[in-house]
């Protein structure tokens, strides 16, 4: 029941995950800082880029949020269990965007004139996605 429970509540902190800011990001420290995040990081990037968007969306929205439906619908009894090892596969996608967001950190803060500070929303997307993997793999234990 708490395993449920704990998958459930992801499909709340997701949405709010992908609303937070992630980074704070400006042009030396006197210019202030603007708030990135995931979903305002896309709209730009749909302007610039659309291929990386569309990769984007599916690493940071669509795989984790498709991963945690599927588990709910395997712990309710609504889907085989067959299909953990895809709904696995999904998570570590998403945590392929969280490794993307790090290194974009680590870039930016190389090139010297830029200020980046995470925000609570990298942490708080992070900490989703490692539940997520732990609740499927506690999922594929019992």
């Amino acid at each position: 029941m708490l395993l449920r429970l704990a998958n459930l509540s992801l499909l709340l902190l997701f949405p709010i995950a992908w609303f937070a800011p992630l980074l704070h990001a400006g042009l030396l420290p006197i210019f202030g800082l603007s708030e990135i995040s995931i979903i305002s990081g896309l709209q730009t990037l749909w302007e610039t880029d659309p291929a990386l968007a569309l990769l984007v969306t599916f690493l940071a929205i669509f795989a984790p949020y498709m991963k945690t439906i599927g588990l709910a619908l395997i712990q309710f009894g609504y889907l085989r269990r067959k299909t953990l090892p895809a709904l696995e596969i999904l998570g570590k996608l998403a945590m392929a965007d969280v490794f993307l967001i790090a290194l974009y950190v680590v870039i930016v803060k190389g090139a010297g004139h830029v200020t980046v500070e995470t925000g609570w929303g990298l942490y708080l997307f992070t900490a989703c996605v490692l539940a997520s993997i732990g609740i499927s793999h506690l999922t594929r234990r019992r």
